[in-house]
């Protein structure tokens, strides 16, 4: 098998290297010339740009996108969509919104492309060995491509969720309860923190994690965030988010379903932009922990 990979950041290229390990042939390509290095150094095929890629690729190709949500997709497979052939494949493994990826879906499909919005779960360790991911598209054609994630994904860490669109929407409700869960870690914390016993946050969060009701990776996590830094006293409790908060609430608002837990948590990721907290210092280092994402240092 052999797959296209445009966008290697820290998902892109860990995907790579995962693909790699399992003898899957990819091409890669991005703007940065030190991340197409990187990916050949892994024992990628580098191109320079998005027809240097197409090119090195047999037909029909398999071309997976992994750039930032938004206008950098729309742009790419706008590109895909008019420089691919019919019968090729494109998959968008990126945090794109849901109805985006339905309105992509009929770009491809008027030019005869199979288009599947992934969405990926696991972080930067889950790219890199044993992903998680949320696969919607024509499912007579997702056949073609079962293949790469069952060498790619944990064992059951991949599921077939139907329809274009779908893949992407089921990855906005797991983000919405992602946001919930770890704005409740960062909460106890925050509790253990101003209460009368001084407790050491890693040796909780490793007693929390070795059998209780509660344990989880984020907990792991958390544990690994406080190891480092003990009261996470070097970062600012500055919650950025990535959108798939808000986009779930929106859409449990058009659905008269009520979300008061992940309302709640996103609307305390806007507070966090205003004052420090150890609620938001927690939930800030969990994400850098998973996904690499950024912190704001004191």
């Amino acid at each position: 098998m052999q797959i296209g990979m445009i966008g290697l950041g820290k998902m892109g290229l860990n995907l790579v290297k995962n693909m790699l390990d399992h003898d899957i042939e990819v091409v890669a390509t991005d703007l940065s010339a030190t991340a197409r290095d990187a990916a050949a150094a892994a024992g990628a095929t580098p191109a320079a740009d998005l027809p240097e890629l197409l090119v090195k690729l047999a037909t029909p190709r398999i071309v997976w996108v992994m750039v930032p949500a938004g206008a950098p997709t729309d742009s790419t497979l706008a590109t895909l969509a008019e420089t691919l052939s019919a019968d090729d494949i494109v998959i968008d493994g990126g945090n794109s919104f849901y109805r985006d990826s339905l309105r992509h879906a009929e770009l491809m499909q008027a030019r005869g492309v199979h288009f599947f919005d992934v969405g990926t779960s696991g972080g930067m360790s889950g790219a890199r060995r044993d992903g998680n991911f949320m696969i919607g598209g024509d499912q007579a054609v997702f056949a073609r491509i079962a293949p790469l994630f069952d060498a790619i994904a944990q064992q059951d860490g991949y599921l077939y969720t139907g329809p274009a669109g779908s893949g992407h929407y089921l990855k906005m409700v797991h983000n919405g309860i992602e946001y919930g869960m770890m704005q409740a870690i960062a909460e106890g914390f925050d509790v253990l923190d101003k209460g009368p016993f001084d407790y050491d946050n890693e040796a909780v969060a490793r007693m929390w994690n070795s059998g209780s009701v509660v344990r989880s990776w984020l907990m792991e996590l958390a544990q690994a965030a406080f190891a480092a830094d003990p009261h996470l006293d070097s970062i600012k409790g500055v919650m950025h988010s990535s959108g798939e908060g808000a986009w779930t609430v929106e859409e449990a608002m058009r659905l008269h379903v009520p979300t008061p837990v992940i309302s709640s948590a996103l609307m305390m990721r806007y507070r966090s932009e205003v004052d420090d907290t150890m609620t938001g210092k927690v939930v800030a280092a969990l994400r850098n922990q998973f996904g690499g994402h950024a912190v704001d240092k004191q």
